[in-house]
């Protein structure tokens, strides 16, 4: 397919193409223009480097390689990038291309330029395989976590753009599959950081190859109304500049067609033919403030009538790629539609340069760091500022962490990327493919290499597990799965093989027990009693009932004295084995805490949380240890299966002391430890254990295991300690922390 015609409409663009044939000094040149002082001998030493190890090499243009290069790099000073940037423009293609290693580059041009050209090689080695829509989004996150600094993406789209202009070189084959790419990766990569003209060229150019007959009739219809809309554009613009003139505002006013893509998507979306499409010319106001751009509304407003429901008003409300700008449609001459947008010089610079327009601001000066992130809304939470930064470089070298730091983007064995959680593992990748592979995951490959299964995961790793129909899941992947998929996936396994467990072991004491009455187990649970036996004990079925037996949550003795007739229930003398082990747990409560429907079970309190008369609590059976009374919100509760989890209450009418911890700050001074322990044994409090240290700023910090009688205790003992002089802070120690 030769190159696409119909050129007249990237004219608004202003852009240079291949065959203009750049220079050095045309870069040179432009870095002058907006970085006076910019160190341009080292631009001129890339390009001569660059030369030299590209000598020979030619395009399938037949052009020099070279002219790639001054293409990008040129195309990098449009968006007035450092001078790292430029350089790396220049040799973005050394490392993949030529024998140059990093090690040279970092000699010749610093970590910082050759970290970036690392940068752009790994990102030109993964290739986009689907146009699923998904996976498009994910691989473009996956680039962009990729990129930690944001200059290499930058360089990608400088040269993805310079290949897409050369795309007729290519085989049918490449060109589809790299317009493909371009128009579903990298425009929308463009829009997302707000580089407005890069979008639409990539888009435009894209659809000429991927739709070359619908490109070639659209843009034939447009030519048709070449004269007539030219005509139109400039009566309008010098309308709009006499307005301008009579509200005494300095304003810019340009007119344009919008770029063929967006007409194109605009009539397949609302099935419309080209004629009915009306709002294709648009027309943009450049005002010095934004008091001009509300008063330029209002003064259009009354020129012509509005168009109901077409007005954005994208500058109280800024796009997510910081884009700010009016937008209003209207009748204007001739009854035809027309859009304008109206926008401030800062606006139109942040419109075309998207984040590129931050560190050319930052070099300008006069900009407050609210002030950006006010206007860079967008990077709150995706960006970390970590000092006041001063011009570009600054800028570029201190943010350099991931877009999506909560994510990994990994590639499946065909080549689809999957998004994970940050730090997640092969196990969760298992899991996010299917069920089943993460349930029989027996090991993985990453980059082809055997690793442990707790392996965290990296951007861009390609990852292949290996599965046994023998394996089953481990509790001890609940340790360092991340995923909320493969965490539920292993539990629920856990939990149905915990009570699977549980019914064959309730099931065997009670038939073992229901011998001594002389009952079968079928003959038992035929009884017509059962319904009310379940019904006493909150039950919904004979399976619940075995569970809890089986957990320990119900003793067969209290199934069987609902269950039983009374003339069919005996005195035992032999136990059963299994009853026993029950029974070697029982015993008296000791301590003042009530466990629902049982009073002859032992009870125990957990050492994680330390529980005091008056927290909330919670019950944990244990198999052969009774119940653990957890602090309701313990996290090692909470992580614990719910079917064994049993309703618990302080026993108010019995006293008894628990130990609980405390942790004190003071001044680090003389007679404090004396002072601390005076205070506790005042409210009639014993000290267990104590620790104390200084920190090197002159503190003291204690640690106190008190043994109190209930939660209000405590409390006394603690604002008792908080009136001694020197002490600053008192807190009780839960979870272990």
């Amino acid at each position: 397919m030769p190159a696409p015609t119909g050129r007249h409409h990237f004219a608004f663009y202003s852009m240079r193409w291949a065959s203009d044939m750049i220079r050095i000094d045309d870069i040179l040149d432009a870095v002058r223009s907006y970085h006076s002082d910019a160190d341009l001998d080292a631009i001129r030493k890339a390009y001569v480097f660059s030369a030299k190890v590209h000598l020979g090499q030619t395009r399938l243009s037949g052009d020099p390689y070279m002219t790639h290069l001054l293409e990008v790099a040129y195309i990098l000073t449009r968006l007035h990038m450092d001078v790292p940037t430029v350089v790396t423009g220049l040799l973005h293609d050394t490392l993949e291309d030529t024998l140059t290693t990093e090690e040279e580059l970092r000699e010749l041009f610093g970590p910082e330029v050759a970290a970036m050209v690392d940068g752009v090689t790994k990102i030109g080695k993964y290739a986009f395989r689907t146009s699923e829509e998904r996976q498009a989004e994910n691989f473009r996150k996956m680039l962009l976590a990729m990129a930690r600094d944001l200059r290499v993406i930058m360089i990608k789209l400088a040269d993805r753009l310079h290949n897409m202009r050369t795309l007729a070189h290519q085989a049918e084959k490449a060109r589809l599959r790299i317009a493909g790419e371009t128009r579903d990766i990298y425009a929308p990569l463009a829009n997302r950081l707000g580089i407005s003209w890069i979008k639409s060229e990539l888009e435009d150019l894209a659809f000429a190859y991927l739709e070359p007959d619908e490109y070639q009739l659209l843009a034939d219809k447009i030519a048709q109304q070449q004269a007539e809309r030219d005509t139109y554009v400039t009566r309008v613009k010098q309308r709009l500049e006499t307005l301008l003139a009579e509200h005494k505002i300095n304003g810019l006013v340009q007119g344009r067609l919008k770029h063929l893509y967006s007409i194109h998507n605009k009539m397949v979306l609302q099935q419309l033919e080209y004629e009915q499409v009306h709002d294709v010319i648009a027309f943009r106001i450049v005002v010095p403030s934004l008091p001009d751009c509300y008063a330029m509304l209002g003064v259009i407003h009354s020129c012509w009538k509005p168009v109901a429901g077409r007005f954005k008003d994208y500058v109280a409300m800024p796009k997510a790629n910081m884009y700010q700008s009016l937008h209003t449609t209207v009748m204007g001459p001739g009854g035809q539609r027309m859009e304008v947008q109206i926008r401030t010089d800062e606006m139109h610079r942040i419109a075309e340069e998207g984040i590129a327009a931050h560190w050319q601001y930052k070099e300008g000066g006069g900009s407050s760091r609210n002030g950006d992130m006010a206007r860079f809304s967008w990077l709150r939470g995706l960006l970390e500022w970590q000092q006041e930064l001063k011009d570009s470089s600054e800028f570029m070298n201190t943010v350099k962490v991931e877009l999506f730091p909560e994510e990994v983007y990994v590639f499946t064995p065909n080549g689809d990327v999957k998004e994970l959680p940050k730090d997640s593992t092969p196990v969760d990748f298992a899991y996010s493919v299917h069920s089943d592979i993460g349930h029989h995951c027996t090991g993985a490959k990453v980059n082809g290499r055997l690793v442990p299964l707790k392996t965290i995961l990296r951007n861009g790793d390609s990852i292949e597990v290996m599965t046994s129909p023998n394996q089953t899941p481990s509790k001890d992947w609940l340790r360092f799965v991340k995923s909320s998929k493969a965490r539920n996936r292993i539990r629920y396994w856990v939990k149905e093989q915990e009570r699977q467990r549980s019914l064959e072991i309730g099931k065997e004491i009670l038939e073992k027990d229901l011998r001594k009455y002389n009952y079968s187990f079928n003959r038992a649970f035929a009884l017509d009693s059962m319904e009310k036996t379940l019904a006493d004990l909150g039950l919904k079925s004979t399976e619940d009932l075995l569970a809890a037996i089986g957990y320990g949550k119900l003793t067969s003795g209290q199934v069987l004295n609902r269950l039983l007739p009374e003339g069919d229930r005996k005195s035992v003398t032999k136990p059963g084995r299994l009853t026993k082990v029950l029974e070697k747990i029982r015993k008296k409560p000791t301590g003042a805490v009530r466990v629902q429907g049982m009073d002859d079970i032992m009870v125990r309190f957990a050492k994680c949380c330390k529980p005091l008369a008056g927290d909330p609590i919670v019950g944990f059976i244990s198999r052969g240890k009774g119940v653990t009374v957890h602090v309701s919100d313990c996290p090692h509760v909470l992580e614990t299966d719910p079917a064994r989890r049993i309703d618990v209450t302080w026993d108010t009418g019995k006293e008894s002391s628990r130990p609980a911890t405390i942790k004190i700050y003071s001044n680090d001074q003389k007679g404090m430890l004396a002072n601390l322990s005076s205070a506790v044994s005042q409210c009639e409090a014993n000290i267990i254990r104590a620790n104390a240290f200084s920190t090197a700023e002159g503190r003291g910090v204690f640690s106190f295991e008190v043994e109190v009688r209930d939660l209000d205790h405590l409390k006394r003992v603690m604002d008792v300690i908080r009136k001694v002089k020197g002490v600053h802070k008192v807190e009780r120690v839960l979870f272990g922390q």
